[in-house]
């Protein structure tokens, strides 16, 4: 290409357009589950379809929660019907608005900050009491800043949940989606920019299609635990309907993590 590709601003742009094509992940939560949140009672995703344990999370009354490149009307309203103190940031600002219209629409109070989920500049370190991170990191080319900066804003005894793709998924190319050959055609990490031929590449820009990256789990779980967490629980997820998706009847390709910044006592 004869020039860089931002890849900032390609996928926000993107992201904006998956809005408006109703893509799963940008369809806002209904009235019965918030009135379910306020109840205590509410259903989230880190990853394609294993709903995240409750006790993953604290008491979210009262708690400060960032719900990083989490837009969409899906898990920040929850959060905020159930008492927490919900800030979103994201990169879309269609997106954004998917959570603000929740928010208006049921008297919820949600901070909506547009933004690169690698630099949280505009939060104070030891901000919060909970990050939300669901699978979404695989649209930035380094995932290194992403840690520390939640290291940063999250107070000693906080939590991270974080969803994200296993890197086995970028081996293959889209062939494998429509007719099931499993055939290894890219090495890891991957990037769309680098490793994407030309005559799949041009449409996807032209297209404004989402670029993606394929991290290793050396950064998703290694990254997290250099960066000062703890890592306290995880589980695996595969794509529905299973299917559609032959990587899935083989083995499950998504993570997710329960990381904790550990109190200052706890560290000595």
């Amino acid at each position: 290409m004869d020039e860089p590709i931002n890849v900032r601003a390609h996928n926000r742009s993107a992201w904006n357009r998956q809005v408006a094509d109703g893509n799963r992940w940008t369809l806002p939560v209904g009235p019965d589950e918030i009135r379910a949140a306020r109840n205590g009672e509410f259903s989230v995703l880190l990853t394609p379809s294993q709903t995240v344990p409750l006790s993953w999370f604290p008491d979210l009354a009262g708690c400060e929660i960032l719900c990083l490149a989490s837009a969409g009307g899906q898990q920040a309203p929850l959060f905020a019907a159930a008492g927490g103190h919900v800030t979103v940031f994201d990169n879309s600002p269609m997106q954004l608005q998917q959570d603000q219209r929740v928010a208006d629409r049921e008297k919820l109070t949600i901070h909506c900050v547009e933004g690169d989920m690698r630099d949280l500049s505009a939060f104070s370190d030891a901000s919060f009491d909970l990050i939300f991170h669901p699978c979404s990191n695989s649209f930035i080319p380094d995932v290194i800043p992403v840690w520390q900066e939640c290291f940063r804003v999250l107070r000693s005894g906080g939590s991270l949940l974080a969803g994200f793709t296993n890197p086995v998924r970028y081996l293959f190319d889209d062939e494998r989606t429509e007719n099931g050959k499993l055939d290894v055609r890219y090495s890891l990490p991957y990037s769309d920019l680098k490793d994407l031929p030309p005559e799949f590449l041009s449409p996807l820009l032209a297209e404004q299609r989402p670029l993606e990256f394929g991290h290793t789990l050396e950064d998703q779980i290694g990254g997290q635990l250099r960066s000062g967490f703890v890592l306290t629980d995880m589980y695996e997820d595969r794509y529905p309907p299973q299917d559609q998706d032959p990587l899935s009847r083989y083995m499950a390709s998504f993570i997710a993590t329960r990381s904790r910044k550990l109190t200052a006592a706890a560290r000595h």
